[in-house]
């Protein structure tokens, strides 16, 4: 595995290139601040009619259609939802590549999945932030940085490889240190984290270990607390020292509860469930069935966000997380900016 750091990448290689960062969402104003902070002609690119337009502007950023950002950059890192990049690429970024152009993605979906195909004659590289794009913001003002990955699949120049990791570095992600893979191996892992562990497992046990709490008669507030917002200070503890610093922090008890509990909770049943999700990610099912939804509307996808929006458990949270007014002075979101 190699490892890439500040002394590994040259700063000075994307900030003698015009970098179009197509999309403003949590990636999008993230990558765009910090590409400027680091000294980076950047624009970015969205539709006239993008409710994210007038937030970029506010920033200062030069706002053009991903079009004309396209014609104007020597670098065009797309960082829209991956359900809209390959329209998007046909309509208005593939007519205007031209040879010499490297072409960034912050997942590599669209390229992995062959959703879209760039020209032989340009670089095609990711730079990847291995978390949200508010937390990347948060972490580069604060003068650190989140780890990332860098790949390369097609090298034209022959320079893909020093121009990604200047942009990685000009993001913050050298900081902290950015592994080499590839497309393939980026975009399945990514995907069977989210799916399986980070966003569809947790969010489903969180929901489990609520529900059970309410449903035996104790205080929605009492379940709120016990399974959604101590998870946070568990996983602190997690990601500071990993499961043994976590398990040296509470108590005997709690340790000793997660030893005789918490496999008749994520059962061998489990575990060929997550096998089941790998394999129609690996063979592209997932993404076969992501693109029909988007194509059919999204039906399902938007129906599920509203049920689970109505679920108690965001209610009760809504009113409890108004009793912490500390957590309201540091925001990594704020839907009004970014």
């Amino acid at each position: 595995m190699k490892v890439y750091y500040d002394k590994d990448a040259d700063l000075a290689l994307i900030q003698s290139k015009k970098v179009a960062v197509i999309g403003y969402g949590s990636q999008g104003h993230a990558h765009a601040l910090n590409l400027r902070e680091s000294g980076v002609e950047v624009c970015v690119g969205l539709q006239d009619s993008s409710k994210s337009k007038p937030k970029a502007e506010a920033e200062g950023l030069k706002v053009v259609t991903p079009a004309e950002a396209t014609k104007w950059a020597d670098v065009v890192m797309i960082l829209i939802p991956d359900e809209k990049q390959a329209v998007l690429w046909a309509n208005e970024i593939e007519p205007h590549v031209r040879k010499g152009q490297h072409i960034m993605f912050g997942h590599g979906f669209n390229v992995h999945y062959n959703l879209i195909t760039p020209p032989d004659n340009v670089d095609v590289s990711l730079s990847a932030p291995k978390g949200p794009g508010h937390t990347l913001r948060d972490q580069y003002v604060r003068g650190f940085g989140l780890p990332g990955l860098v790949a390369v699949a097609q090298n034209a120049s022959g320079k893909a490889l020093a121009e990604a990791l200047s942009y990685s570095r000009a993001i913050g992600n050298t900081r902290a240190g950015v592994i080499e893979t590839n497309f393939r191996e980026e975009t399945e892992t990514d995907l069977f984290g989210e799916q399986a562990v980070l966003c569809g497992g947790l969010v489903e046990l969180i929901k489990a270990g609520y529900d059970t709490l309410v449903e035996a008669g104790y205080a929605p507030e009492m379940a709120y607390f016990e399974c959604l917002h101590e998870t946070k200070l568990i996983i602190d503890l997690i990601y500071e020292g990993g499961i043994a610093n976590m398990n040296y922090s509470i108590s005997n008890t709690a340790e000793y509860g997660e030893y005789v509990s918490g496999p008749r909770v994520v059962t061998s049943e489990t575990k060929a469930n997550m096998k089941a999700i790998l394999e129609d990610i690996q063979s592209g099912k997932f993404a076969r069935d992501w693109v029909l939804e988007n194509q059919a509307g999204a039906p399902s996808f938007k129906a599920t966000r509203y049920r689970n929006a109505q679920h108690s458990i965001e209610a009760v949270g809504e009113q409890l997380r108004g009793m912490m007014q500390w957590n309201k002075s540091n925001q990594l979101v704020n839907k009004d900016k970014n």
